[in-house]
């Protein structure tokens, strides 16, 4: 499953970053910001229009990402009981 699938306010935890190939600019960028194995990631929002961007949390800070952006973060759902 991807971030882009997760529903609106759902939450999960991070699993990894697809890199599409070597040097890739954007999967380094989205491991800078925190989208790393394990982490937290909530969907707090979806713009107006066509649903982007999205706004996403991940620990304590949101981001808004575009729909290709958030596809290539893998994510898994929480244990039952466990995270909000």
């Amino acid at each position: 499953m991807t971030l882009s699938d997760l529903p609106l306010h759902g939450s999960a935890l991070v699993e990894g970053v697809q890199e599409l190939h070597a040097n890739d600019a954007i999967a380094r960028r989205l491991k800078e910001l925190g989208f790393v194995k394990g982490e937290d990631v909530r969907l707090v929002a979806r713009g107006p229009i066509g649903g982007e961007p999205l706004l996403v949390q991940v620990g304590f800070t949101r981001f808004a990402l575009r729909r290709t952006e958030a596809s290539r973060i893998l994510i898994s759902a929480h244990a039952a009981g466990a995270g909000a």
